[in-house]
């Protein structure tokens, strides 16, 4: 029976040995492998695309800001190196954004 109690608790060496340094590894390479692939992958591509989106940006788009106003770009310009975009949101009334706080084009120029 000690043969046998032996054997299933991993031998009868000295208790201070540790294990495969790489085997005790394993488990948080696994996390963080899921981790990027339901995570930071996606977040990067929804990122990219969000980009590609801003920088095909023209004037006559109807976009959507991410503070809530709907507008038609009628012009663009910098302002100390920061890209901004002219809304024309009602009749006579035009406002500059940051070209990016713009979070969705809703309608591209035709």
């Amino acid at each position: 029976m000690p043969v046998l109690l032996t054997w299933m608790t991993g031998g009868g060496g000295s208790g201070g040995e540790g294990g495969n340094p790489l085997m005790m590894l394993l488990p948080f390479v696994l996390i963080f492998l899921i981790f990027y692939m339901l995570i930071l992958r996606p977040q990067q591509k929804q990122q990219r695309k969000h980009q590609e989106m801003l920088g095909n940006v023209q004037t006559g788009d109807r976009v959507l800001t991410s503070g809530g106003l709907i507008g038609n770009v009628v012009g663009t310009k910098e302002l100390d190196g920061v890209p901004i975009l002219v809304l024309k949101i009602a009749e006579n009334t035009k406002v500059e954004v940051s070209r990016s706080h713009v979070q969705q084009v809703l309608q591209k120029q035709r």
